[in-house]
């Protein structure tokens, strides 16, 4: 049986998938980052986008239009939420097998660093993706 999963070169190639009917709205702080990005509402995105994209962002307010499209799930699909006290939020990215939920206003540090990971986006701000102390002379 074939492999239906794109190349490592193909997929660095390819945007990251933000699914999201809110495009000027940018609920979990995705706009200082350089990394390519692809900004689709739910009804528009085809299959093979979605196949093919390194990394699917998931605005939590799109999870019904999402999961009327029966996508099969995939890794690196990742659930953002921008209403932090919605406690159904974790059954709901199981349910369609999300890698990781984000909250508005969260350290967004290992998001940008996963985004650079899977676009293979050599740019980036360091010094805002290094947070804390730096490390004592010698070590």
């Amino acid at each position: 049986m074939p492999n239906s999963a794109p190349a490592p070169q193909e997929r660095a190639r390819t945007p990251v998938l933000v699914i999201s009917d809110h495009p000027d709205d940018d609920p979990i702080g995705l706009r200082p980052c350089p990394v390519p990005l692809r900004r689709l509402p739910s009804p528009l995105f085809s299959a093979e986008e979605y196949r093919l994209a390194p990394l699917v962002i998931l605005d939590d307010r799109n999870y019904p239009a999402f999961t009327l499209r029966h996508m099969p799930r995939r890794p690196g699909l990742i659930l953002t939420l921008a209403d932090p006290g919605d406690d159904t939020v974790h059954p709901r990215a199981a349910a369609i097998g999300a890698e990781a939920v984000l909250h508005a206003g969260q350290d967004l540090a290992w998001l940008h660093l996963r985004l650079h990971e899977a676009t293979a986006c050599h740019y980036a701000h360091w010094e805002e993706l290094l947070t804390g102390p730096p490390p004592p002379p010698g070590t």
